[in-house]
């Protein structure tokens, strides 16, 4: 655990170094093209932040795969592990001869429980050490099922039968619940990928437009009495287009998180669906500005 902590520490300083090397390259083609320093400077944040997210998010949703897919083979798991208890066999040997290839990756861990045994340690501790290296909160319950039944002294076949049989109906039920909120999250994810951007291309054209109006109305003698005067807009365009950029890519963020939690019960699930919304809302956001431009050029 501590060489594999070591190295996912120096692969992060690595996606580090590499995400500061292309914003400094990033930054310094955006500076020979538009001659901004703050431009430049938003690139380069925008670079390093977007490459260290992906890889953050990248290595959560490997992690969280990782997790289901145990979740998903736990239960056949202790099916046969219940067999094998009722074939006359010691807690740990069924252990050992419930480990199966299709079960991967909860084979890998299984065996390494095994290892733990063998080497003298006592099961209720290889159990909970099996519970920390899945890191999943339905299996830390039901080890913690499964060594009260050992403590109790109980039949552990049947409750390890009824546990599996538990845990496929709680699978069934989550994927049902999924079904049923399918139209809010289709909702959230147009309204966030394909609405939002829209309306703020809008507003950003809607700005320059005006500045540009304003900008063109003589300057009224302070001495003459109107029941309203004009003023020059004194918000920059460009402040408008990066705040409205910067303010989607966060409302994705937490979109993204209420779509896992809507559909999955976890927030983590939902990170997968952030780089489409973040892509799909730039595009729209883009393409909607030369829309409502060229529409807005022709009627004026």
């Amino acid at each position: 655990m501590i060489l594999t902590k070591r190295r996912e520490d120096s692969i992060l300083k690595k996606v580090i170094f590499i995400s500061i090397i292309v914003g400094i390259i990033i930054s310094s083609i955006v500076l020979f093209f538009d001659k901004s320093w703050i431009s430049s400077l938003i690139s380069f944040v925008l670079s390093v932040v977007v490459i260290v997210a992906y890889y953050l998010i990248r290595k959560t949703l490997k992690r969280t795969a990782r997790i289901k897919k145990i979740e998903t083979a736990f239960p056949d798991f202790l099916q046969l592990m219940s067999s094998n208890l009722r074939a006359g066999m010691t807690i740990d040997k069924a252990l050992l001869l419930s480990v199966r290839p299709e079960f991967a990756p909860l084979d890998m861990e299984i065996l390494q429980t095994g290892k733990d045994l063998t080497t003298g340690k006592d099961i209720e501790s290889s159990l909970k050490d099996l519970s920390k290296r899945i890191n999943s909160p339905k299996i830390h319950k039901t080890i913690l099922l499964l060594i009260s039944g050992i403590r109790a002294g109980g039949d552990l076949a049947i409750l390890l039968e009824q546990t599996a049989v538990s845990m496929r109906e709680r699978g069934f039920v989550e994927k049902k619940a999924a079904s049923s909120v399918l139209m809010y999250v289709i909702f959230i994810f147009l309204a966030v990928s394909l609405f939002a951007p829209a309306l703020f291309s809008l507003s950003t054209i809607l700005v320059e437009v005006l500045t540009n109006i304003l900008s063109g109305i003589p300057q009224v003698d302070a001495n003459v009495n109107m029941p309203f005067t004009f003023s020059n807009v004194n918000i920059s365009v460009n402040f408008i287009k990066y705040f409205s950029i910067i303010f989607m890519i966060i409302i994705d963020i937490f979109a993204s998180l209420v779509l896992g939690l809507v559909s999955k019960g976890d927030e983590k699930q939902g990170l997968r669906y952030l780089p489409i919304m973040i892509g799909l809302g730039l595009a729209v956001f883009f393409l909607s500005r030369i829309v409502i431009a060229q529409f807005l050029v022709g009627l004026l």
